[in-house]
């Protein structure tokens, strides 16, 4: 235990489980100086302590911890190592010579404003949080479930960065591609805007992968699992480019061997098909200033996954496309253009102004219908006196006036009485005396009833009295009605 002052400020230094500790007080009184090592003391015994099995973790050095993480994680994922030894840099400048037991809350909330502060991107800052947090193993978890209480884990990230290119935008590129120095250029753009193909999937692509017999490619290691191994279907822009492509790789090469890259290493032009081109950086810079376009080469994936979407492609044949494994990442590659948005809507309202045309067209045939109708409907009566009392009446199932119904109902029942003339015969039944209620009440049913009253045969047996000033004996049933609204056969 040994306390020293450096200027006006006193500072405290003392050994614990083997390593030294010196640390300042920020404070002038030594009284205060004392206190604080005595609590910086107990806070590492109660830390050292509080897990038996994992005490000598507790208070290694972050670097340390970190490089050993490094290590294991580039053996298991080898394909994300270059972004994850970025990351842990970052860690290991700012936090490298922390023990494993003073990184808290505050610190990773600290790391998080050093980083922006060095205009780091949020979501650059939120993959380093989470490599950190992982390194930090349980005491990791405990810290991310405290930040997630307090919303400070992940900083808020713009959603906003992705574009689809435009039609005419895609043409320009293609046309400058076609143009271009680099003989692998317009064949990757082509891929990237037909097949959604990712750049590291592309830069990996070997002729072994490219089916042209079945006509689709298969995905070889990929940024996800449900990407890897996917099936992509060659269309009809994308299957003539790569044929022509591989007739430049046999004059070039000799052969395409299954085992050989796509696109060769070498610069400026192809020299090595057994490794693979490393980048196509400048030549999408060319072709992107040649033909006036802003935007990034993952864009083309948005513009293919865009396209598909406003084209009415289901969401799962999307995401069987493009590799994706939720519907959430699929809404945050697919920007509908407005012209699609307003398509959309016209149809909405072109729509509606052919139902009403339909409606309209209907209305006037039915009204010109040659109909005679049936007793039930006035303009379907024909008056003994004098001619028909509406000669065009209204075909609808159901009358538009209301009806009286003398006689018994239509349906069989306990309670009906004589039906005459029922089926062209005259049939009595025994009357019942009825005492109290009859068990069954019944309602008139329209539909019903209106069937029916279009029963062949049956309607002439009924006695109908229409409900208008004429008396109902003036009246007797005209011709059979023959239009489609009646549905009556003779």
């Amino acid at each position: 235990m040994s306390l020293f002052q450096r200027g006006d400020i006193w500072w405290y230094e003392f050994w614990f489980a083997g390593r030294r500790i010196r640390e300042s007080s920020k404070s002038e009184s030594k009284t205060v100086a004392k206190s604080a090592e005595k609590n910086r003391r107990r806070e590492l015994e109660e830390g050292f302590n509080n897990v038996s099995d994992v005490r000598r973790e507790r208070v290694r050095a972050m670097g340390e911890i970190a490089d050993e993480f490094l290590e294991d994680y580039k053996l298991r994922l080898p394909q994300s190592a270059t972004f994850a030894e970025y990351a842990i840099g970052h860690i290991k400048r700012l936090l490298g010579d922390r023990m494993l037991v003073d990184v808290n809350e505050a610190c990773v909330i600290r790391y998080q404003n050093d980083r922006l502060t060095e205009r780091a991107a949020p979501k650059t800052v939120n993959e380093e949080v989470g490599f950190l947090l992982r390194i930090m193993g349980d005491l990791g978890d405990v810290l991310r479930v405290r930040l997630k209480k307090k919303k400070k884990l992940k900083l808020k990230v713009r959603n906003d960065i992705g574009k689809a290119y435009t039609a005419e935008e895609k043409e320009r590129m293609l046309a400058q591609a076609a143009n271009a120095r680099s003989p692998h250029i317009y064949l990757a753009l082509t891929l990237a805007l037909n097949a959604g193909v990712r750049d590291a999937e592309l830069r990996g692509l070997t002729w072994d992968q490219i089916k042209f017999a079945k006509g689709y490619l298969v995905v070889g290691q990929s940024k996800t699992e449900a990407g890897e191994g996917r099936t992509i279907p060659l269309n009809s822009s994308l299957l003539p480019v790569l044929r022509e492509y591989a007739v430049w790789y046999k004059e070039k090469f000799g052969a395409t061997r299954p085992e050989w890259y796509v696109f060769p290493f070498g610069r400026p032009r192809p020299t090595d098909p057994t490794r693979p081109i490393t980048t196509f950086k400048t030549a999408w810079r060319n072709v992107r200033k040649n033909a006036k376009v802003t935007g990034r080469w993952h864009d083309n994936r948005h513009t293919l996954i865009t396209d598909l979407a406003e084209s009415g492609a289901g969401d799962q044949t999307i995401m069987d496309i493009a590799g994706h494994v939720s519907k959430r990442m699929l809404r945050h590659y697919s920007h509908i253009r407005m012209e699609a948005k307003r398509t959309a809507l016209e149809s909405i309202v072109n729509k509606q102004a052919n139902v009403g045309r339909v409606q309209s067209g209907n209305s006037e045939s039915v009204g010109s219908a040659d109909c005679v109708g049936y007793p039930h409907w006035p303009g379907g009566l024909k008056n003994v006196s004098g001619g028909s009392s509406n000669p065009k009446p209204d075909c609808s199932e159901l009358p538009a006036t209301a009806h009286d119904f003398e006689g018994e109902y239509p349906q069989k029942s306990p309670q009906s009485a004589n039906l005459d003339a029922h089926r062209g015969m005259l049939r009595s039944r025994k009357s019942k005396k009825i005492i109290g209620s009859s068990g069954r009440t019944r309602t008139y049913n329209p539909s019903v009833n209106s069937r029916n009253l279009f029963r062949p045969g049956f309607t002439e047996s009924i006695r109908f009295r229409v409900a208008l000033q004429v008396a109902p004996e003036q009246y007797v049933p005209a011709n059979i009605c023959k239009c489609d609204s009646c549905r009556l056969y003779t």
